[in-house]
């Protein structure tokens, strides 16, 4: 009897130690996607401050220029 029980739950144990594994292996994906998502953030945000203008001076914008094009 016991050595059933201790079966059993060996079992568990690999059951749930295979899903462990699946799910680590579905997380480094992910981070890895995540990874390669910032990169390119940051190289575009890198390309934007390199248009933005250098003068360090904020740009005025007339308030006119954000309506809607049926103002």
């Amino acid at each position: 009897m016991d050595s059933i029980n201790t079966e059993h739950r060996l079992t568990e144990l690999e059951i749930k130690a295979s899903f462990s594994e699946d799910m680590l292996d579905q997380l480094n994906l992910i981070i890895t996607r995540q990874q390669a998502q910032i990169d390119l953030l940051l190289r575009e945000v890198a390309e934007l401050r390199q248009q933005a203008p250098e003068s360090g001076a904020p740009v005025f914008r007339s308030l006119m220029d954000d309506l809607p094009p049926h103002y």
